[in-house]
């Protein structure tokens, strides 16, 4: 019988555990509290995005950066303050652009003006929502989020480093980076195509554009990024990640690598390492097994480093510990 009632055990442990993540993490996590959190969320997303375009990368890129250090806990929101330099101060998010997280504020604030759903719903669940949206809201897939993250209660500059992927990494090292996170290579080239929307500052690729030129380059489109990008070029100028339709959450980010118009390396190396390229080849061809491969890697992505339980808290502000 020890035996058997061991099994039974660990089963129940099994069972405890399982009943914990589910409840951790779900999609109508706020229905008794909030249960129209995503609709109050969305209007904001929509009516930030009239005001300016921005609103759509600048939200995408927040949340991976937020996700991929220390987890999707929305310690990316957090100000320095006395001798502490919070995440956001690191030199890898100075480029985040301010309208993520003012998204983010806005869609806080609605949210909490709504009496029950006052202090009840977590900045993190906030830029998960609205992620989806500015994706959904830019011609990209809408898929369900997973809820009930709660907020970190550390953000560190120094935990940055090394988190985050860089223009010049290869395929090996981006798949390290995506693996440490519980993603896959499948995953990585599906994510990647968040640069379909958005922009770059010259310095991120000029070592392509200058003698000698990247190879694996398209000769025309490198004559456009010297044109765009000269030497002692203003470092505010900004380019766009996606030179065909740079406004539109799509495939072309694939059709692009394939005449050999990645704006940075870690995005054309996709193409030209054998290992990645059947994949590449198939989405450019195929946008609904794109957008089906971009959604499962958003809520993998979204379930990175969830904090529950005394690990995180629901913060009152955003941008500050409570």
């Amino acid at each position: 019988m020890g035996g058997f009632k061991l099994v039974m055990c660990l089963w129940a442990v099994w069972i405890s555990v399982s009943l914990i993540l589910a409840s951790a993490q779900k999609p109508n996590y706020y229905a008794n509290v909030c249960p129209n959190v995503e609709t109050i969320v969305r209007n904001v997303v929509q009516t930030k995005i009239k005001q300016t375009f921005v609103t759509i990368p600048a939200t995408l890129r927040l949340f991976f950066h937020d996700c991929f250090v220390q987890g999707c806990d929305a310690s990316v929101m957090i100000a320095s303050s006395g001798s502490n330099t919070a995440e956001k101060d690191h030199s890898d998010n100075l480029s985040l652009a301010g309208d993520g997280f003012d998204t983010v504020i806005k869609a806080k604030a609605a949210v909490d003006a709504v009496s029950s759903c006052k202090n009840k719903v977590s900045c993190a669940d906030i830029l998960a929502i609205a992620t989806r949206d500015v994706i959904a809201l830019s011609g990209g897939p809408s898929y369900t989020v997973e809820l009930g993250r709660l907020d970190g209660l550390v953000s560190q500059s120094s935990d940055v480093n090394g988190k985050l992927p860089k223009p010049g990494f290869n395929l090996n090292q981006l798949n390290s980076l995506f693996a440490a996170n519980g993603l896959t290579q499948t995953d990585m080239i599906a994510l990647s195509a968040a640069h379909t929307l958005g922009f770059s500052h010259c310095d991120k690729f000029a070592n392509r554009i200058q003698n000698p030129i990247d190879p694996t380059l398209n000769k025309t489109y490198a004559t456009q990024l010297q044109s765009a990008c000269p030497k002692n070029v203003d470092p505010t100028i900004a380019i766009n990640m996606d030179p065909i339709t740079p406004r539109t959450f799509d495939n072309v980010y694939y059709q692009n690598l394939q005449q050999g118009m990645g704006l940075f390396t870690s995005d054309q190396v996709l193409f030209e390492d054998s290992r990645s390229k059947p994949t590449v080849n198939q989405w450019a061809s195929n946008s609904a097994a794109f957008q089906q491969a971009f959604s499962t890697a958003m809520t993998k992505l979204g379930r990175v480093g969830v904090k529950t339980g005394s690990n995180g808290n629901i913060r009152r502000d955003c941008s500050s510990f409570n």
